[in-house]
């Protein structure tokens, strides 16, 4: 048998290291959760929090009333994403649109969609994707008889310029839209719509 001294001196020292290691990695991790590179800020939310926000009465049909916005640069400081979420009515429909540089997917959590998507077209239900390349024609309609959830991620920021501009905090009394107030959001918000390109052709 060892020296029991010199055996119990062995053992505080790896238990020494040892907890100086795991010290030393949940700070590590401490750190990395504090803040990102891009200065993003970490987010954990329900369903029910994010930046509720309402849309302006305006000439082109609305999907929804309102809508939330879960992250991007001015939500959470985010550089690479844009995630949102809204409720679309039965009946209802997001107008033909595109946006010129960044992709798009929709989640849909319940509900029926009819969607178009480039020359594609098909009814999705609750738990179907719509994935939307950037500069590609896309249009949606609930055709269920419950309200359909969905998700909306994008690549990069630029509609929420769009949806920030149509909009108000909600609580706040929305102001009607005129066309011309539409058109100066759609340039800076990355937002085309179908029908107003067919009326400049």
């Amino acid at each position: 048998m060892g020296n029991p001294v010199y055996l119990g001196f062995l053992e505080l020292s790896a238990l020494l290291l040892v907890t100086g290691c795991i010290c030393h990695a949940q700070s590590d991790m401490a750190h990395a959760s504090a803040a990102s590179p891009s200065g993003a800020k970490p987010l954990l939310l329900e369903k029910n929090e994010g930046e509720l926000r309402t849309r302006r009465p305006r000439p082109k049909p609305s999907p929804a009333s309102q809508f939330m916005l879960k992250a991007g640069p001015k939500i959470n400081g985010s550089q690479h994403l844009v995630v949102g979420t809204e409720q679309i009515a039965p009946g209802a429909s997001i107008p033909t649109h595109k946006h010129p540089t960044e992709d798009e997917i929709v989640l849909i959590h319940s509900g029926t969609a009819h969607a178009w998507v480039g020359e594609q077209e098909r009814d999705l239900h609750a738990g179907g994707l719509v994935f939307i390349p950037a500069n590609t024609w896309v249009g949606l309609k609930n055709t269920s008889a419950e309200p359909l959830d969905v998700t909306f991620i994008f690549s990069a920021p630029g509609f929420d310029e769009f949806q920030m501009c149509i909009s108000v905090p909600a609580g706040e009394t929305p102001t009607p839209m005129t066309e011309q107030d539409l058109q100066r959001c759609e340039a800076p918000g990355h937002m085309i719509y179908k029908e107003a390109v067919a009326k400049q052709q």
